[in-house]
């Protein structure tokens, strides 16, 4: 199965140079855990996530209101294209720990491929379920 019948389409950005602020309330509009990055040109730059928010600016004391995202994305992410074989992503996002990955055509963000694109589709299979397993993995269980 490819990356393009399970990811989804229509994907919220952000500038970088929009504030923590702006891409909070974006993500609290979409019910969105993470959102690309994107520079004037629409090229990926990075990506935000609630993570991101929390440790980097709210913890720093640092002011969403002022802070521009690109002080706080990740960079170095790792994308994957809407032709890739989705077993193949899949073994990406498991070795890495990674919940959701852009889905990118000549830098641009097409689609985002998340753990729950993959579980609510006809691929949801005993591969997947030891991935989702081994990206669990380092939640702490009490």
């Amino acid at each position: 199965m490819k990356v393009k019948q399970i990811m989804t389409e229509n994907v919220v950005s952000v500038g970088q140079r929009e504030t923590v602020t702006h891409a909070a309330r974006l993500m609290k509009r979409g019910n969105l855990g993470a959102l690309p990055v994107c520079d004037d040109d629409g090229r990926l730059r990075g990506i935000v996530t609630d993570r991101d928010i929390v440790t980097r600016c709210v913890a720093g004391d640092d002011d969403p209101a002022d802070t521009p995202v690109r002080e706080i994305m990740s960079r170095g992410i790792t994308t994957c294209r809407a032709d890739d074989d989705a077993d193949d992503v899949l073994r990406v996002m498991s070795a890495g720990q990674i919940r959701r990955i852009p889905v990118t055509d000549g830098g641009r963000v097409v689609g985002m491929l998340s753990l729950g694109d993959l579980a609510r589709s006809e691929y949801f299979s005993m591969e997947a379920a030891e991935a989702f397993a081994e990206i669990s993995s380092n939640i702490l269980r009490r």
